[in-house]
């Protein structure tokens, strides 16, 4: 790294238009292509209990939300949902590859934000236990020291609290810290929270992003897009 691009580290213009303090990242769907495999366990769960799942059921109802929440609204009647939960997620780690795959150029982006001293957290609708071992398989598990899990605080996203609770553990206002997301509900939190908003073209379109709340959008962390925001030499 040249000293003109040691003068940059921490700043970002782009079409942000913030100075870039912290990086927030959610993980289902934007650092790894997980959602087959969630469709795949939702299906299996679900057949027994009547309800088909296909990807259209499975990015309408599922993509984003707890866990929980999509139980009560399906199956109002499931004496333990928190038990069938945690199953679902068991089932999930069971048929995580490891390793796995992570999304292209976030390994990279991760490197150089920590070579940088760039704050990092992940924040995500998963267990922990998942968020361990999604971290895990892409082989990142020691990149992040801050990992705030919805289930663990006041309100899951959509709600803002997960993002309010990772910019305060990493002490950077909302407004300085740009969030990755995949889904309406993560970026409804970020956005609410305050965030500047990058979503990921994982599963959903340019639009659909900036409809729930991305200020812009990439393809994936090697859209030259990124290089840009981030002022970064394109590789």
């Amino acid at each position: 790294m040249g000293d003109r691009e040691r003068g940059r580290r921490g700043r970002a213009g782009g079409r942000l238009g913030v100075t870039v303090r912290a990086l927030l990242f959610d993980l289902d769907g934007t650092m790894l292509d997980t959602d087959p495999i969630h469709e795949a366990v939702f299906r299996d769960l679900l057949a027994p209990r009547g309800i088909a799942v296909d990807r259209a059921f499975y990015m309408e109802a599922i993509h984003g939300r707890l866990n929980v929440d999509f139980f009560a609204e399906y199956l109002p009647d499931e004496p333990d949902p928190q038990g069938l939960s945690e199953r679902k997620e068991a089932e999930f780690r069971d048929r995580l590859p490891r390793p796995y795959p992570a999304a292209p150029g976030a390994a990279r982006l991760i490197r150089e934000a920590a070579a940088r001293g760039t704050p990092m957290a992940v924040v995500t609708n998963a267990m922990r236990l998942n968020a361990e071992a999604m971290l895990e398989a892409i082989g990142l598990a020691d990149a992040f020291a801050t990992i705030v899990v919805g289930e663990e605080c006041a309100r899951a996203k959509p709600h803002p609290a997960p993002y309010l609770a990772a910019c305060d553990a990493l002490r950077v206002a909302p407004g300085d810290a740009v969030a990755f997301e995949d889904s309406p509900s993560g970026l409804a939190s970020a956005a609410a929270a305050g965030c500047r908003v990058v979503g990921v073209r994982s599963a959903l379109t340019d639009a659909a992003l900036r409809a729930a709340g991305a200020h812009l959008t990439i393809r994936d962390f090697e859209d030259p897009g990124l290089d840009q925001l981030l002022e970064r030499t394109p590789t």
